[in-house]
């Protein structure tokens, strides 16, 4: 994935086949994700149904003045992280668009699927100070076949990987993840940095989509972190609830997405 609006290979988990703090979660706070509008920021899409297959999205944060915002603070080597799921939750894209001159950011997709989805924006508009997600809904036209949210599972194969989750999420509790990948039954022990960190991890929430983007423990090049075949995270959700969560890490030039489904009860 290059800064300027590309996708990686095989980024799509579809089951039919600094960000700051994402994890934290403060009693009385509204997970990530659910506001449209947060700290006078809004995101506004040029479009909110597209067309299915490679499409065009196009989309701008306006700020408390009401102009669109084109000063941000980077977060992992990006000025924005564009998150795309399927309400179903059974499809995940991970971009980065490019900005033009006067704010307005651009991204080509391909969504084959008719159906429900959410956009998020992971952001620091450098008049705020802090990071906020964003986020609104968009719709693909055409005939729509909602499938349910894939049932618990804790390994995920792609490619060859073989991508095992141990840990469990407890509501308001910072809990310990650990992603284990391995290859043709061997561990994965050179794994690439990918955005200044060996994995990515987003959390939803099924049903109303509350988000969590997790970075894991430690970075490439400090000296203690291992490239693999381990990648830990510590995580927080707000509430019961059935999570799907994506874990993004690059082997052999190549990014790829492990997605698995973890119940939580109260």
């Amino acid at each position: 994935m290059t800064a300027t609006g590309s996708s990686h290979s095989g980024h799509i988990a579809n089951e039919s086949g600094t960000h700051g703090d994402h994890s934290a979660h403060q009693a009385g706070a509204v997970p990530g994700g659910l506001q449209i509008s947060q700290d006078g920021y809004t995101l506004d899409l040029a479009d909110t149904i597209l067309e299915p297959g490679t499409t065009l999205l196009r989309f701008r944060i306006l700020g408390p003045d009401g102009n669109p915002v084109t000063d941000y603070t980077p977060i992992h080597d990006r000025e924005l992280h564009l998150i795309v799921a399927r309400r179903e939750l059974t499809g995940f894209w991970h971009v980065h668009p490019e900005r033009d001159r006067d704010g307005t950011w651009s991204v080509r997709l391909d969504l084959p699927e008719a159906g429900a989805y959410r956009v998020f924006t992971d952001i620091s508009p450098r008049g705020l100070g802090h990071t906020i997600t964003l986020g609104a809904d968009l719709a693909v036209s055409g005939l729509y076949e909602p499938r349910p949210t894939p049932q618990p599972a804790r390994l995920f194969t792609v490619d060859g990987y073989e991508i095992k989750l141990a840990g469990d999420l407890v509501a308001g509790e910072g809990r310990n993840l650990t992603m284990t990948v391995s290859r043709d039954g061997q561990p994965v022990t050179d794994l690439q940095p990918y955005l200044a960190a060996y994995g990515h991890l987003v959390v939803l929430r099924a049903g109303d989509l509350a988000y969590i983007h997790v970075h894991p423990d430690g970075a490439p090049g400090d000296g203690v972190t291992e490239p693999g075949p381990d990648i830990s995270f510590h995580a927080m959700v707000p509430g019961p609830g059935t999570y799907r969560l994506f874990l993004d890490f690059k082997h052999d030039d190549t990014v790829r997405t492990a997605a698995f489904t973890l119940l939580l009860k109260r």
